[in-house]
């Protein structure tokens, strides 16, 4: 593999250990192990990998959810993104769009979800642009919505 290649997979309960840290390298938010086990049993098709030169840098899940819609009144099967992130050394080379793609392609033609959702912070501005340029929009501000205080955006787009 070059420098730059990656290949996106389904995430395997071997990798644990790595999204584990994955995850807490990257996020303020951290989940206990079996969260992310319970996610692979229940949605394997939308937790994915990316791994670049043999070594995992990024990982994406993902889970089916019943509720209103963000599109109007009316009940819907929604791909929520839980979590994904992609180590610092490894980003800016297409891998979160990739993650991205191919999750919402899985929760819609295998799980035939009707519209994708979304919470991000309102601070990281990449994750945010890469989201609009996903077709996501903006529905609306959800104050304190993390631990330590800050506010998310909710961002969704339909299926």
């Amino acid at each position: 593999m070059g420098e730059k290649s990656f290949v996106i997979r389904e995430f395997k309960p071997e990798d644990l250990d790595r999204v584990v840290y994955i995850n807490r390298t990257c996020l303020p938010e951290n989940y206990p192990p079996y969260f992310f086990m319970r996610h692979h049993l229940d949605y394997p098709k939308s937790f994915l990998v990316a791994e670049m030169n043999g070594e995992i840098v990024g990982y994406i899940m993902c889970r089916v959810e019943h509720g209103l819609s963000n599109f109007g009144y009316r009940l819907v099967k929604k791909g929520h993104i839980i979590s994904i992130a992609v180590l610092p050394h490894a980003r800016r080379r297409g891998i979160g769009k990739a993650l991205m793609t191919r999750a919402m392609k899985a929760l819609k033609e295998i799980y035939g979800v009707d519209e994708y959702y979304l919470e991000v912070r309102v601070s990281n501005i990449p994750a945010i642009n890469l989201y609009k340029k996903l077709g996501y929009q903006m529905v609306k501000r959800l104050k304190g919505y993390y631990l330590d205080g800050e506010d998310a955006w909710l961002m969704a787009r339909k299926a």
